[in-house]
């Protein structure tokens, strides 16, 4: 099934189940209310929602109406946790590649991992708020589950089962505030303001044979001021799958339902073209953030080049089926000043090269 909240001016929104080709929606009352009812009663409520859902997609539902991604909130509007990973460990790779840099032996075998902010989430279509474009705003394309309770100590293969839902993510973050926050050593904050989740969260059954051992394989695209910039292949090079990630949480904790674990931004090897003196590597499935983009700027040609974004900038993140319609629905966004209005001259300062893990 497939599940979305409608903004109703609260904050936790009205639950929705949204058909399988996204076409129609009905609201979830007499069943849930809000999403975190369904996490925390799951075994109960979740039969209940798929009987609705099953009556929705044979047009059966009563008082369905045309399902509208505007009116979306995150599908989680808050949360109890939100860990993010770096599941990808190529993104580290090319990083610390364009800084001359080794990867540490344990980062192949441990993963990163942050916790970031969980009271305020951002609807697929509502603008990104930054108070300054001098910050260096920049979207992460990412994938990321919703889990049930997870006791702590639970191994890697047994988290899996923990997976409520999936859904995708731009994670944003503020590339020039970083290298002073990492200084600190404690870690990001002010440099990750508000996270913005798909339309629509989907159980394990809508991905089909597309999801195989805690790994989503299809393809991440993201499109940049509407020329596609990433279609990156989001299960094959996924180092840690969700399992591991999950359980790389609950080693000291539990993890309680309703917790959201990112994957990291989405990125895949570069190849090897040419010979000789022509040989250069090349990223043909683009890129899903522009900080890695800069950093193959730098590994091609010495330096980075490509700005990061302005405001009036959109970005959108979006994943098909094998039958080449939109999974989770697209997550829209344009990038604005605090109330809306035109960029200042002051805000444009220079780019400065802030690539971090």
């Amino acid at each position: 099934m497939k599940l979305a909240t409608y903004k109703d001016g609260s904050r936790d929104g009205q639950l929705v189940v949204v058909s399988r080709d996204l076409s129609m929606a009905c609201y979830a009352t007499g069943i849930a209310n809000r999403m975190q009812q369904v996490l925390d009663d799951w075994s109960y409520m979740a039969p209940q929602l798929q009987d609705l859902s099953h009556e929705l997609n044979h047009g059966k539902a009563r008082h369905a109406f045309p399902f509208d991604p505007q009116r979306c909130m995150a599908p989680l509007p808050r949360a109890y946790q939100w860990a993010d990973g770096s599941a990808y460990i190529n993104h580290v790779e090319l990083v610390r590649k364009a800084r001359n840099a080794e990867v540490p032996a344990n980062f192949y075998t441990d993963p990163l991992m942050y916790q970031g902010g969980s009271d305020d989430f951002t609807g697929p279509c509502d603008d990104v708020i930054v108070p300054s474009a001098a910050m260096g705003i920049d979207f992460e394309a990412e994938i990321a589950v919703v889990t049930g309770d997870v006791p702590m100590g639970t191994d890697a293969q047994q988290a899996l089962d923990g997976i409520r839902l999936v859904m995708l993510v731009n994670d944003v973050s503020l590339r020039n505030l970083i290298p002073g926050e990492l200084s600190k050593g404690f870690g990001f904050f002010q440099s990750k303001p508000a996270t913005a989740f798909s339309p629509v969260a989907v159980t394990l059954d809508e991905l089909g044979d597309a999801w195989k051992g805690g790994r989503l394989n299809l393809t991440l695209q993201s499109t940049w001021n509407g020329r596609k910039v990433g279609m990156c292949d989001a299960g094959e090079e996924m180092t840690f799958h969700f399992g591991q990630l999950i359980a790389h949480i609950a080693k000291t904790r539990n993890v309680r339902a309703g917790s959201i674990v990112g994957s990291g931004t989405v990125s895949n090897k570069g190849v090897e073209t040419g010979k000789g003196k022509e040989k250069r590597m090349e990223w043909p499935k683009g890129y899903s953030c522009i900080a890695e983009k800069r950093c193959i700027e730098t590994i091609q040609d010495g330096a980075p080049k490509t700005e990061y974004m302005q405001f009036g900038d959109t970005i959108r993140i979006e994943m098909k089926g094998k039958d080449g319609q939109s999974i989770f629905g697209a997550i829209d966004q344009n990038i604005a000043p605090p109330g809306g209005n035109d960029s200042d001259s002051e805000d444009q300062a220079p780019v400065m090269d802030t690539a971090q893990d």
